[in-house]
C-alpha cells in the first residue's frame, strides 16, 4: 500500500503504518495523530527530512522541535536524565509531557531539531498511531504540530489538509483526545502549560515554577508570543458577541459554538482548536471567546488563547 496521489490520506491500519514508515525511511514527512494534536513527523536523525518539516510549515529555524520516542529506554539514548526528569518520566510517560534535557553526545539527532541548542525536547506519546509508526520505522521522530507555523493546531486530518495543502501524506486516526499540545518542562520550570498541570507536576517534584511567556531565547516549542493563531482577530473574555463576531461560548456564555455547555475545562481543552478552526472558516470577520477559568488545565487553555490573540 502507498499513499494515493490525488489525496494522500490513509486511514489507520497496519498497511497504512507500513506506508507511512516507508515515507519516513525515504526521508519524507507524514502527518500523524498523537494524543495531543496531529504532528508532522520526520526522521529526527535526518537533517534533510527535518528541513522538509520547516519548509512545509514555514517554521522559523530558531524554534526547536519535539522528538518522539517509543519508551524511556529510547529517550535515555538521546538525552541525559537527572533524578527529577526520571521521576517525571516514570509518572507521566507515555503521555502528554515533554522534557527539555541535555542532548547525549553521539545521539545522532540532527542539529536542526534542536535549533543548534545543547538541549533536546523529548517525549513518549501514548497514541496508537504514533507508537505504531515509531515501532515500524525504528526511528526517533521529530513532530511539531501539522499546521502552518503560527496557525491553529490541528486535531483532525481535515485541519492538516486545510492548513498544509494537498502534498502532505496524512495518517488519519480520527480526532485527537487531549486537543492541546503537551506540557513542556525543563528542570522544575514549566515552559509551556498543557494537559499535565502544575499541580500534577508538583505532586511528583514538590514544587515547580512557571517560565516566562515570551523568553528572549526560545528553548522549546510554543514560546513565541504569537502562536496558535487564527487568520481573523480574536477577542478574549467576551460575554456576548458584537454584530460582526463569531462567539465561542463556555458554560453559561452561549455563542455560535461552545467549548463546553456544562463548563467542563477538560472538554473545553479537547474542543478548543476544533472550535477555532470552525470559527476561522465562518462568515464573520472577527472572533470572540468566552472567559475560561485558569485553574488546572484552564491555565494551558488561556496560554494558547493569549498567543492566539496576539497579532
Amino acid at each position: 500500500m502507498r499513499f494515493p496521489d490525488h489525496d494522500p490520506t490513509l486511514a489507520f491500519s497496519p498497511l497504512a503504518i507500513r506506508a507511512a514508515a516507508d515515507v519516513i525511511l525515504a526521508g519524507g514527512i507524514v502527518a500523524v495523530p498523537t494524543e495531543t494534536v496531529y504532528g508532522l513527523a520526520a526522521d529526527a536523525t535526518d537533517a534533510g527530512a527535518v528541513a522538509r518539516i520547516y519548509t512545509a510549515k514555514g517554521r522559523p529555524s530558531f524554534n526547536p522541535l519535539i522528538v518522539h520516542v517509543a519508551d524511556l529506554a529510547a529517550a535515555q539514548k538521546l538525552a541525559l536524565f537527572d533524578t527529577d526528569a526520571l521521576a517525571l518520566a516514570e509518572a507521566f510517560w507515555p503521555g502528554p509531557l515533554t522534557l527539555v534535557l541535555p542532548v547525549r553526545a553521539g545521539s545522532g539527532i540532527a542539529s536542526l531539531v534542536t535549533a543548534g541548542l545543547e538541549t533536546v525536547a523529548i517525549r513518549v506519546p501514548r497514541h496508537r498511531a504514533m507508537q505504531a509508526l515509531l515501532a515500524e520505522s525504528g526511528r526517533p521522530l521529530a513532530a511539531p504540530s501539522a499546521n502552518a507555523s503560527g496557525g491553529i493546531s490541528p486535531t483532525r486530518a481535515a485541519h492538516v489538509r486545510a492548513s498544509l495543502g494537498s502534498a502532505v501524506p496524512i495518517l488519519d486516526d480520527g480526532a485527537t483526545e487531549a486537543g492541546l499540545e503537551s506540557t513542556i518542562v525543563a528542570g522544575r520550570t514549566i515552559l509551556r502549560p498543557g494537559p499535565v498541570t502544575a499541580s500534577m507536576l508538583s505532586e511528583v517534584l514538590g514544587s515547580v515554577e512557571q517560565g516566562p511567556d515570551a523568553p528572549a531565547i526560545v528553548t522549546a516549542p510554543g514560546q513565541l508570543a504569537s502562536h496558535y493563531a487564527p487568520r481573523k482577530p480574536l477577542r478574549l473574555n467576551a460575554t456576548e458577541a458584537a454584530a460582526d463576531e463569531w462567539l465561542i461560548g463556555f458554560g453559561a456564555v452561549a455563542g455560535q459554538d461552545t467549548l463546553s455547555a456544562s463548563g467542563d475545562p477538560v472538554e473545553a481543552a479537547a474542543k478548543l482548536f476544533d472550535a477555532l478552526h470552525r470559527a476561522d472558516a465562518g462568515d464573520r470577520p472577527r472572533l470572540a471567546i468566552a472567559p475560561i477559568p485558569v485553574e488546572g488545565i484552564g491555565e494551558a487553555i488561556n496560554d494558547r488563547l493569549r498567543r492566539a490573540a496576539t497579532r
